[in-house]
């Protein structure tokens, strides 16, 4: 410890020889800036839904996103809610007058993992409620879903008579009317004569001009279409009815329950063409529009709606400095120091400039996967003053922005790009790091030995100190109360099976302290051969020989995290280190070490051959006091080195994984950031320090 903080104070002088003001000139900077909420991009990022449910306290105005400007469509009542979908191809699974049948069927559909849409419309005479699902873009991938589901026998008994049929996007074109009101009745009359779907729709024109109109049948293919064709000429002599307009964009609008859950009441669902046309919906209301899918959260700025890649695309658009409001106040305290917020405020600023158009339609998206943006709801006035005190301050290398990554915490020391990506960034290279403030305020836990052998964590705050020792010179303590909990981490899990519970006055003895898993430092396991073969079946191209009896760390890079993990002495094959953290189960960090608990190496009585465990899997015993040998099953073995240190090994390979930081451990430590804040550093240090030979550049505007 002593060395690495001498490393971090000398880091630090050299850091702070060379920094000082923001040099001034042209920097790349951004008005607005596009964040994917949902988007599909195969092989990249997808994150999908089928509809997407937009509202706001004041009125939503609704148009057509064009090269030359927004078309205005419509405008909303203040405080109403509208609903959004793709005009594609959907099974319908049910079309019943039953409400609660048809509500049933959305339900398990749900259940089934699939995306209902309860709507309704007036249809030869009755009012008749249909569950559509999902959103595909072709009739035969309808096809497929409408058969899965429908299949289902839960579905197919609510469902009745009805069997799953393939709706689309073809339509033809009934008229025109100077409102929605009177579409709407032109439609019913349509649809309760025929007994065909028709629905009203918002038409736009290629010259600017936008009306009301009909659309009759909702078909995948030009022969169904036909027959719809004439079905209603039929039912309604005289109604003209033509191919739609290819040159206009339709809107179909159909009555939605989904989110209702009410046959009285229903939300307004408009079918967005899946290709060539973008729906911009915008609010003056200075609360901003609500998307209620995922997490309810209000956005300032626009939403822009597209099919993109065959699904729905939800495109957040909004001034670039605002959407920083959001990211520092979600990526980082607000309570922390303000230098850590302002360099937080640069780092986030620095790496969306440096992504471009990274999501094809959209500069980032709204997860960690970009940087977490959380709108309106994660900002704070602490958070937003860092943002504007460092307002247009890029961190730079080579005159371009640099790739800003962050991580929660470093565990010690931040890793070179090169020990987690397989990349040798020139500003992403490992310097120790203060992450020490994660463990302000935590408990202490005790690894203690039970008298049935077994081991595990207790918090501090359930033992007492006897003030006694055992023979081998290891503390006693006692629990201080009845059903305390043994577990095999030092952190509480409720999910987590325990391993044994004590009542109060049991004596246990203590292998080691150690703070509460958190940020700096953590444990997981034990894990058995089982359970590691488990968690990397079908990760690997080529499966570990065998039960797996050894795993250990192989390659380490600068900061000592690995490059290389040996399962039975043969490396897991992986694109980059940072995979390592998926193939054990989802690890908080890149920088870790593996505990064999089965190692160990025996010598033969009076200095003879010695053994290697576990690769001698040979049965292992111990001679008792009474001179007798037994043999060791799976439980634990204690063993007592030279130096009076104990060790809690197993008999049978088992496998505990401690670890440091949290994330990938590149580029600025947010908890590092807060540690140099404390000790007085400001922001441009504290970036400099962690992104080496970037300079913080401004915007003269």
């Amino acid at each position: 410890m002593r060395k690495m903080l001498a490393a971090l104070l000398a880091a630090l002088l050299l850091v702070s020889a060379g920094t000082g003001q923001p040099s001034y000139g042209a920097v790349p900077s951004l008005d607005t800036i596009r964040v994917a909420i949902f988007i599909n991009v195969p092989g990249k990022y997808q994150l999908n839904t089928a509809a997407t449910t937009l509202g706001s306290a004041g009125a939503l105005q609704v148009g057509l996103r064009l090269p030359s400007g927004v078309q205005s469509l419509f405008q909303s009542a203040a405080g109403s809610v509208l609903r959004f979908t793709l005009d594609d191809y959907k099974p319908k699974l049910a079309e019943t007058p039953d409400f609660q049948a048809a509500q049933a069927v959305a339900k398990r559909v749900a259940q089934l993992g699939g995306s209902p849409l309860l709507t309704s419309a007036d249809k030869g005479g009755a009012r008749l409620y249909q569950v559509l699902e999902g959103s595909y873009p072709t009739a035969s991938a309808a096809k497929s879903a409408g058969d899965k589901y429908g299949g289902d026998p839960s579905v197919a008994k609510l469902a009745g008579a009805a069997k799953p049929v393939v709706t689309g996007p073809l339509h033809l074109e009934a008229g025109a009317y100077e409102t929605a009101d009177e579409a709407r009745q032109a439609a019913q009359s349509i649809a309760s004569a025929a007994g065909v779907d028709a629905f009203p729709a918002v038409k736009a024109s290629a010259g600017g001009g936008e009306a009301f109109t009909v659309l009759v049948g909702d078909e995948p293919d030009a022969d169904s279409l036909k027959a719809v064709k004439t079905a209603a000429a039929n039912a309604v002599p005289g109604t003209a009815l033509k191919p739609t307009d290819a040159s206009s964009v339709y809107l179909p609008l159909r009555d939605d329950h989904t989110v209702t859950a009410s046959a009285d009441a229903a939300t307004p669902l408009y079918e967005i063409p899946s290709s060539g046309a973008k729906v911009w919906v915008s609010t003056e209301d200075a609360g901003g529009i609500k998307l209620s899918e995922r997490y309810g959260r209000s956005y300032r700025g626009q939403f822009e709606l597209s099919g993109f890649n065959s699904k729905l695309a939800v495109i957040n658009e909004l001034p670039f400095e605002q959407y920083l409001y959001s990211v520092v106040g979600a990526e980082m305290p607000a309570s922390w120091p303000a230098e850590a917020l302002k360099a937080q405020a640069v780092a986030a600023r620095s790496y969306a400039l440096f992504q471009g158009f990274g999501f094809q339609v959209a500069q980032v998206v709204d997860t960690t996967i970009s940087q977490a943006y959380n709108g309106i709801g994660s900002e704070q006035p602490a958070t937003t003053a860092a943002v504007d005190a460092t307002k247009g301050e890029v961190a730079v290398a080579d005159g371009k922005p640099i790739e800003a990554v962050f991580t929660a915490s470093a565990g010690g020391a931040t890793a070179d790009a090169s020990e987690v990506w397989g990349s040798d960034v020139s500003y992403l290279k490992s310097v120790p790091s203060p992450d020490e403030t994660s463990e302000t305020g935590l408990h202490r836990w005790y690894r203690v030995v039970l008298d049935s052998g077994k081991n595990g964590y207790v918090r501090d705050d359930l033992l007492e100190d006897t003030g006694k020792k055992n023979d081998a010179g290891l503390e006693l303590m006692r629990s201080t109360g009845d059903g305390v909990k043994v577990r095999p981490v030092p952190l509480v899990q409720d999910s987590v099976p325990v391993v044994d519970t004590i009542d109060k006055g049991t004596v246990v003895t203590v292998l080691e302290e150690t703070s509460e898993s958190n940020k700096m430092n953590w444990i997981r396991g034990p894990y058995s051969s089982d359970d590691l073969t488990k968690m990397l079946k079908g990760k690997l191209a080529a499966k570990a020989a065998g039960p797996i009896r050894s795993l250990e760390v192989g390659k380490t890079g600068p900061s000592g995290r690995p490059l290389e993990l040996l399962a039975n002495g043969s490396p897991l094959d992986v694109k980059y280190p940072e995979q390592f953290r998926s193939l054990l189960g989802g690890l908080p960090s890149t920088l870790f070490t593996v505990d064999e608990t089965a190692r160990m190496t025996i010598e033969g009585a009076g200095g003879g051959n010695t053994r290697e465990r576990p690769g001698d899997g040979g049965p292992l015993a111990v001679i008792g006091a009474n001179g007798q040998a037994s043999e060791l099953s799976d439980g634990s073995v204690y063993i007592l080195n030279g130096s009076g240190a104990v060790r809690a090994a197993t008999a049978s390979p088992s496998f505990r994984i401690i670890g440091h930081g949290d994330g990938h451990g590149v580029g600025m430590s947010q908890y590092g950031a807060l540690g140099l804040a404390d000790s007085g550093y400001d922001y441009q240090y504290i970036l400099k320090y962690y992104y080496k030979g970037a300079s913080i550049v401004k915007d003269e505007d």
